[in-house]
């Protein structure tokens, strides 16, 4: 789970974060799908969802912080013009001096995130994963973007629309089957998009690939 108070002191305001991994790739869900980014992953996460796919990002304890300069120098390395910070939950940490040196070199900044803490940092993109259990915060639903709900079973048709009606008009619309039940599910994402066309259907296409 998330990091103590105390070691959130250790990160010297953000400039210090606790990097998981790191990775140049394609996006492989929602609004981005198939465009080329680097991947920022900072370990720990309050929410653990059960269906999670990088529950190894839980603990942020077994990843040693790692100075946001490093970070910033290794995706300059690459021709990434797109980064995407994720987690875990990304913003249970300062993120203001990481995305502050980023768009220093020039690139698009992607978050990922849950919502469920107060936003930092400054992003060209916000995707809200709002998960049932830990609803985001009222900011988080003012800020996204996009709104990309993972369907796990019938159920969760009724938090899509609960979040929905809470993001600004401009924001867009994903249903995303959870990878275990994909099969299963998908039928009902595409009718229940076909008679709501608000509604698109996102995929994890990174995993067809056999991509990060």
């Amino acid at each position: 789970m998330s990091d103590s108070h105390d070691s959130l002191a250790l990160l010297d305001g953000g400039r210090l974060l606790p990097l998981v991994e790191d990775f140049y790739t394609l996006q492989g869900e929602g609004f981005h799908t198939g465009k080329p980014a680097y991947f920022i992953r900072l370990g720990g996460c309050d929410v653990g969802c059960a269906w999670c796919d990088a529950k190894y990002a839980w603990n942020a304890a077994a990843f040693p912080p790692v100075d946001v300069e490093t970070i910033v120098s290794r995706a300059a390395a690459t021709p990434a013009r797109a980064i995407v910070v994720t987690g875990g939950e990304p913003l249970i940490y300062p993120l203001g001096e990481l995305t502050r040196r980023l768009h220093e070199q020039g690139v698009e900044i992607f978050l990922e995130t849950s919502g469920s803490h107060p936003f930092s940092g400054e992003f060209d993109w916000v995707c809200l994963s709002p998960k049932r259990g830990h609803e985001p915060l009222p900011e988080a639903y003012a800020k996204a973007d996009e709104l990309k709900v993972i369907i796990g079973c019938e159920e969760d048709f009724a938090w899509a629309e609960e979040c929905a009606a809470r993001v600004g008009g401009g924001c867009l619309l994903y249903l995303q089957p959870e990878w275990s039940v994909s099969q299963r599910m998908m039928p009902a994402l595409v009718e229940y998009a076909k008679a709501r066309p608000r509604w698109n259907i996102s995929i994890q296409s990174h995993k067809y690939m056999h991509i990060p």
